[in-house]
């Protein structure tokens, strides 16, 4: 099981989550993205918003994506 935060997936806070593989962990940031912005959380309304800018480059998502991925592979 591995851990990343919130802001290690590109997001606005601390809180960890733990999945066994990177599909999983992109998962979980997803739905707590969601739930943040059900709330109107403003942190995470700006990091989505910057995560949009980046789908506008399929290039520079994909890089990201891969950095993302990654960082997952050399978790302990």
């Amino acid at each position: 099981m591995k851990k990343m935060t919130c802001k290690q997936l590109g997001g606005a806070c601390d809180i960890i989550f733990e999945a066994n593989s990177f599909n999983e962990m992109v998962r979980l940031s997803k739905e707590h993205g969601s739930k943040m912005f059900q709330k109107g959380d403003q942190a995470h309304i700006k990091a989505m918003k910057e995560i949009e800018e980046l789908m506008q480059s399929p290039v520079a998502m994909q890089e990201w994506i891969e950095e993302k991925r990654r960082l997952f592979d050399t978790l302990i």
